[in-house]
């Protein structure tokens, strides 16, 4: 006989350091969840990157969830605050973030845009997991999608200005997208 299903543990709560200064919002405004991979190499350095300060107001970029490879998972901002991880989609959506390489160090460069590294079981059953959790907590959660659809910008090439690449590539080709949508109850965001 099976053991019972029991939930995995709530996301460990770690608020970044202007996590009050990100403006409020309803939860029931909240519709999409947007999929992200960090592009650096560990959860450490994705914590520096998001406690900078980017903004007048003195907040940066971050999402409100983070997912290490071993299926780890933190809350960096809460649900009921606008975090800064998707342009143009903020106040709507839910940014997760995965722990990947992705195209660091060099994320601009035109030779540089391959994404190799997969994504571990464990990190992609946490986040059916965590989905399932935030389909609990907010009722208006109907859709998700990756950066790389809302985020289309080409920019210059860091390493020739004639050439032009992605600005966002995550979470990437090797994001497995049909294991995910076949174990969850989100539909994926057409495509501007």
């Amino acid at each position: 006989m099976s053991p019972p299903f029991s939930e995995p543990a709530a996301p460990a709560y770690l608020p970044l350091p202007y996590e009050a200064l990100l403006a409020p919002r309803p939860l029931a405004q909240v519709d999409l969840l947007v999929v992200h991979c960090t592009e650096l190499p560990d959860l450490a350095m994705a914590r520096q990157y998001g406690e900078q300060v980017r903004y007048a107001a003195g907040t940066g970029n971050s999402g409100h969830y983070y997912i290490d490879r071993d299926g780890s998972t933190q809350c960096w901002v809460a649900p009921e605050r606008i975090a800064h991880h998707v342009r143009g989609h903020n106040p709507r959506s839910i940014g997760v973030e995965l722990v990947n390489t992705g195209r660091y160090p060099n994320w601009l460069d035109w030779d540089h845009q391959a994404m190799e590294h997969p994504y571990p079981a464990a990190q992609i059953d946490a986040l059916v997991a965590l989905i399932a959790r935030l389909q609990r907590q907010l009722p208006a959660l109907a859709f998700i999608t990756g950066h790389e659809d809302l985020d289309t910008e080409q920019v210059p090439a860091s390493n020739d200005p004639a050439r032009t690449v992605p600005r966002k590539r995550d979470p990437g080709p090797l994001f497995p997208w049909d294991e995910v949508l076949a174990a969850i109850a989100l539909e994926r965001l057409p495509t501007p």
